[in-house]
């Protein structure tokens, strides 16, 4: 396969195959789809739209793993407590 063929190849989040494949990867590739759709038009606030992309189910799956205890969520982010709350309420997660 072409690099350029590799580059376009949707990637399955519900293949067991693809267990080892790191999150900046899948990042990337979403990244790459989504610059190749702007036809031409610049990309702006490309930074803060991935990182609240990223962030929000990050949030949602450090509360869930924590059983919705926010001083276990925030342990595990290696966030301080208020840190967390402050981006809940970013999110609407709160």
């Amino acid at each position: 396969m072409k690099a350029s063929q590799k580059s376009a190849e949707i990637i399955d989040l519900d293949s067991s195959k693809n267990a080892s494949i790191p999150l900046s990867a899948y990042v990337k590739k979403t990244v790459e789809v989504y610059l190749s759709q702007l036809n031409g038009h610049d990309a702006v606030g490309l930074h803060a739209m991935v990182i609240s992309e990223v962030e929000r189910p990050l949030l949602e799956a450090a509360l869930e793993h924590a059983g919705y205890n926010q001083t276990k969520a925030a342990k595990a982010l290696g966030l301080s407590r208020s840190t967390l709350r402050k981006k809940l309420d970013q999110y609407g997660l709160s």
